[in-house]
């Protein structure tokens, strides 16, 4: 993007040649394996991306939405589920503890989270509780020297791997008292539960986080109690914006794909590439992953400004993702059978994508959102 500054461009040519020598070889492998590439994930601490907007001062790069956003691109392009696994490491848990936590809890967890020593995860959604966040039941109860937490979190990417958790609780009997604790793996009375597999993301672990008379100090608490709303809605807008990245990531995947693909393929006496209709597949596959980029980085230069609010995350959110599956679709069918076999990668790419339009926020809900803010702002007006 024009605007991209020289320190965004070398992220995006090291990210770019991270996920050609670590991530894409092995992604197919991973995929079908439904395991966690976890040594290139140590390997991005090395490369300095693990803590891509936090303080230097722990280590991290000190960077904004649009520099995450194209480590989410880059890495996107090679494997999805890496890159999911990478987000809930560095936008849900690093970037959480970065903005909302005590000077002590940064320099406690930032350091080892950055490096790639240790993983994150984040815990808001529930059984009952997914695209309802604010509705979660999960538990905190004050005691006299630390909290009992009780209840379980549903759908956690790293949950397995995690050293880590960022966890949002109910410490009031009102809707919106929510509040947030760090939970560190062996915590007595924290468990991971069954992991879930998944038609898509395969390579990105997804569990429960189960608490049972969980016993964390006082001094896991997260700002103050019942402040967390604030806290959640804010980063749930660079969750969006972020993940819209890894689906512009597939869906540029695809057309260079397709590209490769009509150019080598012979039918009838000739390449793919020389029929007409194969030729509109692409250029409209090409014209429509590039709107999406414009759309995306613009939007993320203006959170980094702060410019922009909810509902221009919740438009991104709601298009990027759709759009990239359509385009997987239609990659899919310009390579016919093969693209509905796994001898080539377009299969996957639709598997994975599919999961952007439910993860940090479905389409419906993006929708309702969306909504609401342009039905108030019509009201106002009157």
């Amino acid at each position: 993007m024009w605007f991209f500054t020289e320190e965004e461009k070398q992220i995006k040519e090291l990210c770019a040649d991270f996920a050609r020598r670590e991530l894409a070889p092995v992604a197919e492998k991973h995929d079908t394996e439904e395991s966690f590439n976890i040594e290139a994930f140590r390997k991005m601490g090395e490369l300095g991306v693990l803590g891509i907007t936090a303080d230097p001062k722990y280590g991290g790069a000190g960077m904004g939405a649009v520099a995450a956003t194209i480590v989410m691109e880059e890495f996107g392009k090679a494997c999805a589920s890496s890159t999911l696994s990478y987000l809930a490491h560095s936008i849900l848990c690093v970037n959480n503890i970065q903005n909302n936590a005590s000077e002590e809890q940064k320099e406690k967890y930032l350091p080892k989270l950055i490096s790639g020593e240790h993983i994150g995860c984040m815990g808001m959604s529930e059984p009952e509780y997914g695209s309802d966040a604010v509705g979660i039941q999960t538990k905190a109860e004050k005691k006299d020297d630390h909290y009992l937490l009780n209840g379980t979190k549903m759908w956690i990417t790293n949950a397995e791997y995690a050293d880590v958790a960022y966890v949002y609780t109910r410490t009031g009997k009102e809707r919106k008292n929510l509040s947030t604790f760090i939970v560190e793996k062996g915590a007595e009375g924290f468990s991971i539960g069954k992991p879930i597999h998944k038609m898509g993301m395969r390579a990105s672990p997804t569990g429960e986080l189960v608490f049972d008379n969980c016993k964390v100090p006082h001094s896991a608490l997260v700002g103050n109690e019942g402040d967390s709303i604030y806290h959640m809605m804010k980063n749930l807008e660079l969750e969006r914006i972020t993940i819209a990245g890894i689906s512009l990531g597939i869906a540029q995947a695809c057309v260079d794909q397709c590209v490769k693909y009509a150019g080598e393929r012979e039918q009838f006496g000739k390449s793919l590439g020389n029929y007409q209709m194969i030729q509109k597949m692409i250029a409209e596959m090409a014209t429509e992953t590039e709107m999406m980029r414009r759309f995306l980085y613009t939007v993320a230069k203006e959170y980094d400004d702060g410019k922009k609010g909810p509902m221009v995350a919740a438009q991104v959110k709601l298009q990027i993702p759709k759009m990239a599956t359509k385009i997987a679709l239609d990659a899919i069918q310009l390579h016919g059978g093969y693209g509905y076999s796994r001898e080539f990668p377009v299969e996957r790419m639709m598997r994975d994508n599919k999961l952007n339009e439910i993860g940090a926020g479905t389409n419906e809900v993006m929708i309702m959102i969306i909504a609401k803010e342009l039905l108030s702002l019509s009201k106002t007006a009157n």
